[in-house]
């Protein structure tokens, strides 16, 4: 535990960790709340899931665009510009979702507009933890620390949300929701930590773009499969819960997922690993898939949340090795646009799983809808194996070491997870 220890022992690290913690909570929270407060107004979970797809999928074509303008203008005025957006679109789905007869594309419309502005806060914060950091194990171990804690995080978050919803609405856990993010965005920027992050002098060529870079393309299309897992949980759970008659086990069950996600990520931070990055992302997110297929033929409530957190084991070791493989595929002045890159392809096969899965769920039995998603990870990560296996090579030498945030000069940044919704 030293590792994790020495992470939040860095000058500035608390004070710019728990207010991020804060912000990636509404994230934690809005794919719940966003679900309950469309299929109430809708009484579709077609609808809902089609809502939460757009969330999703504006959220992925948007992420590189707001990381690239974190690297371009700073930390500082660019989540907190970007917090006040995002509030402000979900506070308008909460107005749409609370009238009566509003159209279901208007309030698709609205979601979409609100997934273009989620801050970037797990990517941001992955950057500073670069810069408290030595590239090696102390950088794994942060990277773990901050995974891990994002996934206890939507432990807790999805309870949070079905706890709002049971005492008041899904529109009011939307606003909610909002809070929840400007509060905490604001708070890590005005750190300390997150000042320093100053605006880069100079734009990096293209040449030096993340998606230039060979194997990183592969990368996300076998992260991406990890997302088709992700969202497909995140409907097909909520579902299955609907099918039993109660919000509160779907906030069961996601936490369990979550939960699972977190003892993974804690464990794979503390062992010394000899095997490649590479093997890991294949070996981890593989298993991962065929586990979640198992999920539509486990009877009961109980079954299915020990086996959801059986699949959520394998996700945040993915998470925390695509962030170390985009680490040594890029360049310093990239790391927030690469580190969002990879959150993109999570988010992204999430929201194509939220649309397919959603529409299984109304179509057949909720539990079908673990397969439905299963079959489509595979795919992709079967696709993405033989390159990655080709590309598995020396990585890129480390930089050297970052000074801490607080002693840093005027510099451009040199990157955690994400996720999941940024």
């Amino acid at each position: 535990m030293s590792g994790y220890r020495d992470a939040l022992g860095a000058p500035g690290a608390l004070r710019v960790f728990l207010p991020a913690l804060l912000g990636r909570l509404s994230l934690a929270m809005v794919t719940l709340v966003l679900l309950y407060a469309v299929q109430e107004a809708t009484d579709s979970f077609a609808i809902a899931g089609a809502a939460t797809g757009a969330f999703g999928l504006a959220n992925v074509i948007a992420s590189p665009f707001r990381a690239r303008l974190v690297d371009r203008h700073g930390q500082r005025l660019t989540l907190s510009s970007l917090s006040v957006l995002y509030a402000a679109g979900l506070i308008g789905v909460a107005v749409a979702t609370a009238a009566d007869g509003t159209p279901a594309a208007v309030v698709i419309g609205l979601a979409a507009i609100a997934g273009v502005f989620p801050p970037p806060l797990g990517a941001s914060m992955r950057v500073i933890w670069g810069s408290l950091t030595p590239a090696g194990p102390a950088r794994t171990a942060a990277y773990s620390l901050d995974a891990v804690s994002e996934e206890l995080l939507f432990t807790g978050g999805p309870l949070l949300a079905a706890a709002i919803i049971t005492l008041t609405d899904p529109p009011t856990a939307l606003v909610a929701t909002a809070a929840l993010s400007v509060v905490g965005t604001l708070g890590m920027t005005s750190s300390a930590a997150s000042r320093s992050r100053l605006p880069s002098a100079t734009t990096p060529p293209r040449a030096a773009r993340p998606l230039s870079q060979p194997g990183f393309a592969l990368v996300l299309l076998a992260l991406l499969g990890v997302g088709v897992v992700l969202g497909t949980v995140e409907v097909a759970a909520p579902a299955v819960a609907e099918a039993q008659g109660s919000v509160g086990i779907a906030g069961l069950l996601l936490a369990a997922f979550a939960g699972g996600s977190a003892i993974g990520g804690l464990l794979y931070g503390r062992r010394p690993w000899r095997s490649s990055l590479v093997c890991r992302l294949l070996v981890c997110g593989a298993t991962m898939i065929a586990l979640s297929a198992l999920m539509a033929a486990l009877p009961g409530v109980a079954a299915l949340a020990a086996g959801l957190a059986l699949v959520g084991f394998f996700l945040a070791p993915s998470l925390i090795t695509g962030y170390l493989l985009a680490d040594d595929l890029t360049d310093v002045e990239v790391r927030t646009e690469a580190s969002s890159w990879i959150n993109t392809a999570v988010n992204a096969g999430a929201a194509v799983a939220a649309i397919a899965v959603g529409a299984a769920a109304d179509a057949t039995d909720p539990r079908w809808g673990f397969l439905v998603g299963a079959a489509g990870a595979g795919l992709l990560l079967a696709v993405a194996a033989p390159g990655l296996l080709r590309h598995r090579r020396r990585p890129r030498s480390a930089p050297a070491p970052t000074p801490p945030a607080a002693s840093l000069p005027v510099s451009v940044p040199p990157p955690p997870p994400a996720p999941p919704n940024p």
